[in-house]
């Protein structure tokens, strides 16, 4: 073999070598030289052909043919030589090794191409289509409530380091809902100056959204097709159940956000360790949230349960989980404990006695099935605004309890089911909150199982047309049925104005009592913020449960309700059934100044003789 022939055999090797993708890095790294060779390896050169150079030729002189067909008669080697010679080149050139390593994709790049994707695009749309359905006339319906208003002045009490609430903090919920409400409340507020708590709600729009966004993607983990995932997000961001509630100001929208995620974070398919401490921490951050939660915890486990069953390291992501439960929800207690508030003591609240309150003193709101009993009545409500998720969704839970890949919301909805139904249980309106993303998931998901096996064949078969067809009539008889039952709850939704007499009240003694500074009004919740924004003191507007349930502010009012000026009589103040004494004889020795509203949702101004305004 000539050189030139060596030359073309080692082009075509590399050229047959595949070339390195586009999106990867290639680092050449030489070989290690070879050793020198011992004495007795070395080739044994002639010494006459070392000290005697080759004749080289005249440039320019003739070739005789017959000395050229003699050189190269001396040129030719045997066969075995040549193996020799090649041999010997190849150890004497260096190999060069090459090493490819995948370069990992930016996380901006990730997150457009997601972003990009059917699915991306499919959820993006349905949660802008929801969002502005739950936008639109927030300040207007429903009528804001004492909770909306307690949340988002305690909120303030955050923002403006006045510590967890606007009076003293007793541990009636945890604190870390209102913490993450005072973290972006503001930005509604000064958007607008309508009225405090119905502008405040823009700021659960936020929230909703994550919800939205989280349904879908459980939903896509527990391994529901894209169109399943998306009708699950239909079904509950469009109910009017959860137009009604999931545009409040209510602590457990944000627990059931942290909770979604605890499950998608359990439910990861990279199966990373850091993903389950991350779903212990996110379930604690839940129950933080709103204590109520705590029910739904045995969903997560099963989660991380079904999660980890080809992880051969599932004691560890159990061990990681219960690390980040623990760790971020003993902070609650360890804030507690020092302040010196964990245990039950004279003249200070206490974690231990909160819990004792919330869990047997509380007024409980009887049995479900009895009728006339407050229990019943919320119930009732739940069914009057949206029967069809909430039954469909009961009886769709059921049926997924006995499938593997849907058991983790339906376990979800029984244990919420058992605590509602429980009798003698206090059953707050807010708390269906917690179970509509399940429902709907477990709707969803049924609804999945009925549509693939009506259209699974025989192996081998196609599956007939009238079953698609039959399929496609149910389908829009569904959709037709739904939107008739849901039209009446979302068109008062969209038109109904509740909060006017509320907003009469508050511009009412904004322009009607001269002597701001030295004026102490009782009042609910809904316009505490309100008056304490257009300049009464703080210390003079008082929340009504406070002037008999806490002793601070019993004390600012030696005579009773004779050192109580005004006083504004909503429907949570005369429809509350907490014995509250000094109240009471407010409502019964006022008069009524002005009155806003109608029935048992008007309004009043009254205003208290012998006051010390009168006296004034």
């Amino acid at each position: 073999m000539t050189t030139s022939s060596r030359r073309r055999a080692r082009s075509r090797s590399f050229a047959k070598r595949p070339a390195p993708p586009r999106d990867i890095a290639v680092t050449f790294h030489p070989a290690a030289p070879p050793e020198p060779a011992t004495p007795a390896d070395e080739p044994v050169l002639d010494a006459a052909a070392a000290d005697d150079p080759p004749p080289t030729a005249e440039p320019g002189a003739p070739i005789d043919p017959a000395e050229e067909a003699e050189a190269d008669a001396e040129t030719e080697v045997e066969p075995a030589e040549v193996e020799v010679q090649a041999e010997e080149v190849q150890a004497a050139v260096p190999e060069t090794t090459v090493e490819v390593e995948e370069r990992p994709e930016p996380r901006r790049a990730r997150l457009l191409r997601r972003l990009r994707s059917p699915g991306g695009l499919l959820v993006t749309g349905i949660t802008a289509i929801v969002l502005f359905v739950h936008a639109w006339n927030i300040t207007g319906f429903p009528a804001a409530s004492d909770d909306e208003g307690t949340y988002l002045a305690q909120a303030w009490a955050v923002r403006q380091g006045l510590g967890l609430g606007h009076y003293t903090y007793w541990y009636d919920h945890p604190p870390l809902a209102w913490i993450q409400l005072a973290a972006f409340s503001w930005l509604p507020a000064a958007l607008s100056d309508g009225l405090a708590v119905p502008t405040g709600r823009y700021a659960m729009l936020a929230v909703t959204a994550a919800i939205l966004l989280l349904t879908y993607l459980l939903g896509r983990r527990l391994g529901l097709p894209r169109w399943a995932a998306a009708v699950a997000v239909l079904c509950y961001g469009l109910s009017p159940l959860a137009v009604t509630t999931q545009r409040q100001i209510y602590l457990d929208s944000f627990a059931v956000a942290w909770l979604l995620g605890a499950l998608v974070l359990a439910l990861s398919p990279r199966r990373h360790l850091w993903h389950h401490v991350a779903a212990g921490a996110a379930a604690a951050v839940a129950a933080l949230c709103k204590e109520t939660m705590i029910v739904a915890l045995p969903a997560v486990v099963l989660a991380l349960w079904q999660g980890t069953a080809r992880n051969g390291v599932r004691a560890f992501s159990f061990a990681g989980f219960g690390s980040g439960l623990l760790l971020v929800g003993g902070f609650y207690p360890l804030f507690a404990m020092l302040n010196g508030e964990l245990l039950p003591g004279p003249g200070h609240v206490s974690l231990i006695g909160a819990w004792q309150f919330q869990l047997h003193s509380r007024t409980g709101s009887g049995s479900v099935f009895t009728a006339g009993s407050p229990a019943n009545t919320v119930v009732g409500s739940w069914l009057y605004y949206d029967v069809v998720l909430l039954a469909g969704g009961v009886l769709a839970a059921a049926v997924a309890l006995a499938v593997r890949r849907l058991r983790v919301p339906a376990v979800a909805v029984a244990l919420l089911a058992v605590v509602a139904l429980r009798p003698g249980g206090y059953l707050p309106t807010m708390y269906v909150i917690q179970a509509l993303p399940f429902l709907a998931l477990c709707l969803a998901g049924v609804l999945a199982l009925a549509v693939r096996h009506g259209l699974t064949g025989p192996p081998g078969e196609q599956v007939p047309g009238w079953r698609r067809a039959v399929l496609l009539g149910l389908a829009v008889l569904a959709v037709g049925v739904v939107g008739v039952r849901w039209s009446g709850g979302v068109h008062r939704a969209l038109t109904a104005r509740d909060n006017t007499p509320y907003e009469a009240a508050a511009a009412w003694l904004r322009e009607r009592v001269p002597d701001r500074a030295r004026t102490r009004v009782v009042v609910d919740d809904v316009i505490w913020l309100d008056l304490v924004r257009d300049g009464f003191p703080r210390e003079n507007v008082l929340w009504f449960y406070k002037v008999d349930l806490d002793a601070k502010v019993a004390a600012e009012l030696p005579r009773g309700w004779r050192d109580v000026d005004y006083v504004v009589s909503t429907p949570a103040m005369r429809g509350d059934r907490a014995p509250l004494p000094t109240v009471d004889a407010l409502l019964e020795h006022s008069d009524v100044l002005a009155t806003f509203g109608a029935g048992s949702d008007r309004i009043e101004i009254r205003w208290v003789p012998d006051s010390p305004a009168d006296r004034r």
